[in-house]
């Protein structure tokens, strides 16, 4: 399984989701999961999310785009979108480590949820407490 020279690979991670980006000269096409980002996307806040590293590269209409992802839920996927499309990005030109650093899309963001305590109903709250 040969792989062409003029296909870039990302992979982007954000709370429970994994993208894997395939990034390559074209037209503009971005197809997710199968679907194009129209279909894919409940919200359009999460498209421009996801899709933020090709606006600040102004690379919008001249790069194919196909992701794999899974795992997490909207929030989630839109930012490993987006993470994963930066860094495929940086493999195509390294030119552009500056803007996107810049504007904050080559950061993986550590948040994740926490976990839920022993002896605890949940991470934080407490069993209500009785002094009498």
């Amino acid at each position: 399984m040969s792989v062409e020279s003029n296909v870039f690979l990302g992979t982007g991670r954000r709370k429970t989701a994994v993208a894997r980006v395939r990034l390559q000269e074209g037209t503009g096409k971005i197809v997710v999961n199968g679907k194009e980002t129209e279909d894919f996307f409940s919200h359009d806040n999460f498209k421009r999310i996801a899709l933020s590293p090709l606006v600040t590269s102004e690379l919008k209409d001249k790069v194919d785009i196909v992701a794999k992802v899974q795992g997490g839920g909207d929030s989630g996927q839109a930012g490993a979108i987006s993470l994963g499309i930066a860094r495929a990005l940086l493999k195509l030109d390294g030119e552009l480590r500056s803007p996107l650093k810049q504007a904050g899309l080559l950061t993986r963001d550590p948040r994740m949820k926490e976990r839920k305590k022993a002896g605890q109903p949940g991470a934080r709250k407490k069993f209500q407490f009785s002094k009498r």
